[in-house]
């Protein structure tokens, strides 16, 4: 990276911070440390904790993070991708909007040699992609379809919430569940759709089907806690208490665990995770070898472990986010990447 006198730096930072301010378009700002480009699909809860994991990561390894979020839009995310490729940032990191999008963007990246990593969500394009820190959706799925299907006895009409369709991780988290409710004969599915991940959309959505079926609903399956919050907040509006599932852990998912609302969650920590991803960013932008694919194994969260998991989301939160960066790399070199014991 180029180093510049006292002056030229105070510049620089000018530029970073008008950068951050105004988006991603000003190819002036330059610094010298790693500069590394994020794109996510949107803010939900989930990614705004994968955000805190990232900038404590980037502090603690001397990375410039510059962040945009594409607001569920292909479009704009492609804005995003090109215009950090124009900057000549020195890797990429994006939780793709949609799995079979960024096509061009990939290949322009590639061909200047800025390497792109995947996390969180994949896309179809591999070839163009350095590597990928994606959760295991469809086990995911499948442990929260399994565990309704426990809850019901086998036996039960329910409505599933899914995540923007297309998007690789409601692909895969839509195969594990059904791939349990083929097993399961007796479990009838009354609708399902999209809320996008997130709760407002989750509680029109919810509402609409109350109105539709009733009484006749026994149970909710949400591809996220976001959606499975917002369906249980229309069933307390409608005053309706039925079994709810979720999956990611986030601090009100594990909070409803905790207090019997949900019957589990599966927990993906945004702060582990996403800093994952930023960890192996940078390892490609320094030429360091990587492997084309790292896997985070989400853990069940259930009414009997759910307070060890609360303390490093919630309660504990900020001693956990001062380890973080040394437990991520510790994660890489062991392989388990959804480790969270020192």
């Amino acid at each position: 990276m180029k180093r510049f006198t006292k002056l030229a730096i105070a510049a620089a930072a000018t530029s970073t911070l008008v950068l951050s301010a105004c988006g991603a378009g000003d190819t002036t700002a330059q610094t010298d440390k790693t500069v590394v480009g994020v794109t996510v699909y949107d803010m939900s809860s989930f990614i705004t904790q994968g955000q805190e994991g990232m900038q404590a990561y980037a502090d603690a390894n001397n990375v410039d993070l510059r962040w945009n979020s594409a607001s569920l839009d292909v479009s704009t995310q492609a804005t995003q991708m090109q215009q950090y490729i124009d900057q000549k940032v020195d890797a990429i990191v994006v939780v793709p909007v949609q799995a079979d999008s960024l096509g061009p963007q990939l290949a322009a990246a590639k061909e200047a040699g800025i390497p792109v990593i995947t996390a969180n969500a994949g896309l179809s394009d591999t070839a163009n992609v350095t590597a990928s820190v994606l959760p295991d959706d469809v086990a995911a799925g499948e442990h929260e379809m399994a565990a309704m299907a426990k809850e019901l006895g086998g036996k039960g009409k329910i409505v599933i919430l899914q995540g923007p369709l297309g998007q690789s991780a409601e692909v895969d988290r839509t195969k594990g569940i059904n791939n349990v409710l083929a097993e399961n004969p007796g479990i009838e599915v009354l609708a399902k759709d999209t809320a996008n991940w997130t709760r407002d959309e989750a509680v029109n959505k919810m509402k609409n089907w109350i109105s539709a079926f009733g009484d006749d609903i026994d149970a909710v399956v949400a591809e996220n806690d976001d959606m499975g919050l917002g369906a249980l907040q229309a069933l307390k509006e409608a005053k309706k208490d039925i079994p709810i599932v979720g999956i990611d852990g986030i601090e009100d998912g594990l909070k409803a665990v905790q207090d019997g609302s949900f019957i589990g969650t599966n927990l993906q920590h945004g702060r582990v995770e996403l800093g994952a991803g930023l960890a192996v960013a940078l390892k490609a932008a320094k030429g360091e070898t990587v492997e084309s694919n790292y896997v985070y194994k989400m853990p069940e969260v259930t009414a009997d472990n759910v307070d060890d998991y609360y303390a490093n989301v919630v309660s504990d939160k900020d001693a956990f986010l001062k380890r973080l960066p040394a437990l991520i790399d510790a994660n890489l070199a062991s392989g388990d990447i959804s480790n969270e014991n020192s």
